[in-house]
């Protein structure tokens, strides 16, 4: 027996050694941070069977960066102001007649809950249009680019260099020949389509475009799992656009194998525009590390309606789940109704359990979710939920027109959330979203009916069939159901 046939199984005992003894320091790191029971054990359950990869997953998707925040927002001055001004409504909250006067007294707590999470501060004096599908919000957005004088600001998940795609660009590089600052964010994941080309071509023309959170090794690698999953868009500070709805062909013209792609999205004038801005520009100051004061950023607008809106972020760089908890203090305050849509079903347990105790308790609740998916095992993950929300009573809806991608969450014609959440954890937990919180009995109403416009479309699901289905099928949706806390 020669030397190396002694080494050779020495050290292959050492790298055993070395990667149980990482795996346990990680399983320890895990347990210390004392997350949610049913995501801890998911990770160990990960790490323990499947070697080696398991530890590449979680060093990718694992670590948890709210604790670590990835945007330091303490000390940017807008940031500041706006929290100052959330806080004085915190103690005014209750002293005023604006709650009473707009007939959503009862809805308070959603309110006060969203100014103390987020610094959402509540804004009134707004006028807001609900931009029904994508040919609508596409005609109004670059309607309204046409007209900017100042500036445009633009944030997208998904950017497609496509037809429409290409003509919003266009546009974009007409305004910056005119004057007009133009800056765009893309998040860096949503992107990997986009050539080098495409950005180069891009600040050619005179818009400052920039990637959030690129993705590159091995400085970001753990950050792959953080994704800017916000569209948001406003021009001269007046009007802004936010909802599901990114810039790609698909929203106007469907897909190949998925039909319409279903989506909603908001027009909004007044105060509100000026939060979220403040939005835009916290995530310009990551990318860019330029801070943005100057007060035609926040110009001084008359009142546009008279809707109460909050603009509500949400991301690893706040120190709550916000419109997580928004929702779910929205579905505990129904004394009507509920009706949620979403593409993606992976709610955590307290909004699990508050859909189903609403429902035990008499409340309308509804759900629709797209029969077919454009990301199985998350489909198949939704589908596990579905036989314990018939039993305490949800009526559960498949969209069948097409691809749902709408995120929409409506309350007793009195609250009315859309934006870029899903009801999922990766939205909850993970992603940068933001959502509009609508307090007005008009724009509820006209979501209601929407709602219930859209279910033409759907089949409902009753228990007797699904629990027919096969047990492979029941096997798969328990087992995606399992990495839930995962994804």
């Amino acid at each position: 027996m020669d030397f190396a046939e002694l080494v050779h199984p020495l050290v292959r005992t050492l790298i055993t050694a070395a990667y149980f003894i990482t795996m346990l320091v990680i399983i320890g790191v895990i347990m210390l941070e004392n997350r949610n029971p049913l995501k801890t054990i998911s990770w160990i359950i990960v790490l323990l069977t499947i070697p080696v990869l398991g530890v590449i997953l979680y060093i990718f998707f694992g670590q948890n960066w709210r604790k670590e925040k990835i945007i330091a927002r303490k000390g940017l001055k807008n940031h500041d102001l706006f929290a100052s001004i959330s806080h004085s409504q915190v103690k005014k909250l209750s002293d005023s007649n604006l709650l009473l006067n707009t007939g959503i007294y009862t809805k308070r707590n959603i309110i006060r809950l969203l100014l103390n999470n987020a610094n959402a501060i509540v804004t009134h004096g707004n006028r807001v249009n609900i931009l029904n599908n994508g040919v609508e919000t596409f005609t109004a957005i670059i309607a309204e680019m046409e007209k900017a004088r100042s500036f445009i600001h633009l944030q997208y998940y998904i950017f497609d260099d496509d037809i429409i795609g290409n003509r919003i660009i266009e546009t974009l590089k007409k305004k910056a020949e005119q004057g007009v600052e133009v800056r765009v964010i893309i998040d860096d994941v949503g992107g990997w389509q986009l050539k080098n080309s495409f950005y180069k071509k891009l600040k050619e023309s005179g818009i400052m475009v920039e990637r959030f959170l690129k993705v590159r090794f091995p400085m970001f690698t753990s950050k792959v799992h953080y994704r800017n999953h916000r569209k948001i868009v406003i021009v001269d500070g007046k009007v802004g656009f936010l909802g599901g709805i990114n810039i790609a062909d698909r929203y106007l013209y469907g897909m190949k194998n998925y039909g319409v792609w279903r989506d909603m999205h908001l027009r909004i004038e007044g105060d509100a525009v000026l939060a979220m801005q403040e939005i835009f520009l916290t995530d310009w100051y990551f990318v860019k590390q330029e801070e943005l004061t100057d007060q035609k950023y926040f110009p001084a607008i008359p009142p546009a309606g008279e809707k109460l809106v909050q603009i509500v972020p949400s991301g690893p760089d706040s120190d709550w789940p916000a419109i997580m908890m928004g929702y779910l203090q929205s579905i505990a305050s129904a004394m009507k109704y509920v009706y949620i849509a979403t593409p993606y079903f992976m709610p955590n347990e307290p909004v699990l359990m508050a859909i189903k105790a609403a429902a035990l308790g008499g409340i309308d609740v509804r759900l629709m979710i797209p029969e077919k998916s454009d990301a199985e095992f998350t489909h198949l993950c939704s589908r596990s939920y579905i036989k314990e929300l018939l039993l305490a009573g949800v009526k559960v809806y498949f969209y069948e027109k097409g691809f749902l991608h709408s995120k929409l969450l409506v309350v007793d014609d009195l609250v009315l959330s859309i934006g870029t959440a899903n009801m999922d954890f990766r939205s909850f937990e993970h992603n940068f979203e933001v959502n509009a919180f609508i307090y007005d009995r008009e724009k509820a109403s006209e979501a209601r009916n929407i709602y219930l416009d859209d279910l033409n479309d759907c089949r409902q699901i009753y228990y007797d069939i699904w629990a027919g289905r096969s047990r492979w099928m029941k096997i798969k949706e328990s087992f995606a159901r399992l990495f839930s806390p995962l994804l």
